[in-house]
């Protein structure tokens, strides 16, 4: 990142504001009129929320060409693993009886009494997995690359 030009980090700026602000009002965490909680939000999904935006913001940025041309593309498992940790930390500072798909799996009362003990849980996973993109993309654009057509003999 230390070689991050200002069009990188303007984007890493960006899109941790823009996934904070979508988030955050999306799970209620930014009081507003659209979404309520119907259940206050515990004190670790704050720092979460902070943390995985930033790690977005981060991740996204390491698609981003340093300069016009176009960002090469990436293999699908360090996508999917920027993708599941997202997922992650909507799931992890979500409200557990606002979450339509585990009240309708579980029901209001097994939402509270089974999916939310397990939101901490999500949560590190999230950090953990949108880290770990982060990490493998920082890794590999470090990496020396070798021409397709190079062989070694």
């Amino acid at each position: 990142m230390r070689y991050w030009t200002r069009r990188q980090w303007l984007t890493a700026i960006g899109v941790a504001i823009a996934a904070f602000l979508a988030l955050g009002i999306a799970t209620a965490l930014i009081p507003n009129p659209v979404f309520q909680r119907m259940i206050e939000a515990p004190w670790w999904t704050y720092p979460v929320w902070v943390v995985s935006c930033i790690l977005t913001g981060l991740l996204v940025a390491t698609y981003v060409s340093p300069g016009d041309t176009q960002s090469e593309s990436q293999s699908q498992p360090r996508q999917r693993k920027g993708l599941v940790g997202g997922v992650l930390s909507f799931l992890a500072v979500g409200c557990p009886t606002c979450n339509k798909i585990v009240v309708i799996a579980l029901g209001t009362s097994g939402a509270v009494t089974w999916f939310a003990p397990v939101q901490p849980f999500l949560a590190l996973g999230a950090v953990v997995l949108l880290a770990f993109a982060l990490r493998s993309r920082l890794r590999s654009a470090t990496a020396c690359r070798v021409p397709a057509g190079a062989q070694s003999s």
